[in-house]
């Protein structure tokens, strides 16, 4: 297992379909199946398409930063730092599985939308 390879994949796969190509994204990175674990996103190839394809139509100026990734044994993490319109900030850490051929199989997220006020001067990332 490469891990710096599929830290890598990762990082491309999130970019390619957050950006707008979520097709080219799954065609790319995933293997034959796709296991998601967001509640706002149907399971399968096709509803990770589709999600990311409504996304981009509905938000196009949206940005993504990748803070930070994480690799171990066939699984690895991303930190992220997501802007929206109307300045609406959120961080995100994904998870990531992938299977023996190195492909993308599986996901887990949890979603934080930052707050504009903190009772420390800590960065959420």
């Amino acid at each position: 297992m490469n891990l710096e390879q599929n830290k890598k994949n990762a990082i491309g796969f999130y970019k390619m379909a957050y950006e707008g190509n979520p097709k080219k994204a799954v065609e790319t990175y995933v293997g034959n199946e796709y296991i998601q674990h967001n509640p706002d996103v149907a399971d399968g190839l096709q509803g990770f398409i589709d999600y990311f394809e409504r996304m981009q139509k509905e938000y196009p100026e949206k940005s993504i930063e990748f803070v930070r990734s994480i690799a171990q044994d066939n699984l690895v993490a991303l930190h992220t730092h997501q802007t929206w319109p109307g300045n609406d900030q959120y961080i995100t850490m994904d998870f990531f599985r992938f299977d023996s051929n190195g492909k993308i199989c599986e996901h887990w997220d949890s979603i934080q939308q930052i707050p504009e006020n903190s009772l420390n001067p800590n960065t959420m990332y």
